[in-house]
C-alpha cells in the first residue's frame, strides 16, 4: 500500500435525528442521519410516515387534486379525439380542392414583353414592335444610305 495517499479510517460516531447514537470506523470522525434501525417503520413495526424532503405532502397534494378534479371518462376523450381527426380531414379535403381548382384554372397569359415595357413606363398602349417599326415608311429625308 502507497504512503499517504490513503484517508485515514478512525472510529465515527454516528446521531440519528430521533437521538439514538452510536460509534462504527469512517473516514469521517462524525456522521448525522435522518433516520436509523431503531426509529425507522419497518424495524420497529409502527404505522408511521417517513417524509423524505416533503415527497408525502406533495404525494397528498396531487390525491387531492385529482379527487377534486376527476379524469373525465375513457369514452369522452375517445369522442373529442374522434372530432379532433374529423375537423382535420375536413380541413385536409377543403385543401385539396383548392388545389384541384387552382389546377384546373386555365393558366394566366403570360404578357408580351413590350405590354411588361408599356406598363413600367405608364403607357396605355405598348410602343411598336421592331418588325411594325421595320415595316413603316421612313420619311424621304430620314433615310441614311
Amino acid at each position: 500500500m502507497k504512503q499517504g495517499i490513503h484517508p485515514r479510517y478512525q472510529e465515527a460516531v454516528v446521531t440519528c435525528a430521533c437521538g439514538n447514537s452510536w460509534t462504527t470506523r469512517s473516514t469521517r470522525p462524525a456522521i448525522h442521519t435522518d433516520i436509523c434501525s431503531a426509529c425507522h417503520p419497518f424495524y420497529t413495526g409502527e404505522q408511521r410516515i417517513v417524509d423524505t424532503a416533503g415527497q408525502v405532502e406533495r404525494f397528498m397534494r396531487r390525491v387531492q387534486n385529482a379527487q377534486a378534479n376527476p379524469r373525465r371518462k375513457k369514452v369522452e376523450r375517445r369522442e373529442e379525439k374522434i372530432a379532433e381527426r374529423r375537423r382535420l380531414d375536413e380541413m385536409r379535403r377543403s385543401e385539396e380542392e383548392v388545389e384541384l381548382e387552382a389546377a384546373a384554372a386555365p393558366p394566366r397569359r403570360v404578357p408580351a414583353p413590350t405590354r411588361v415595357a408599356a406598363a413600367m413606363a405608364g403607357a396605355d398602349e405598348p410602343d411598336k414592335t421592331i418588325a411594325e417599326a421595320a415595316a413603316e415608311p421612313t420619311p424621304a429625308g430620314d433615310e441614311t444610305e
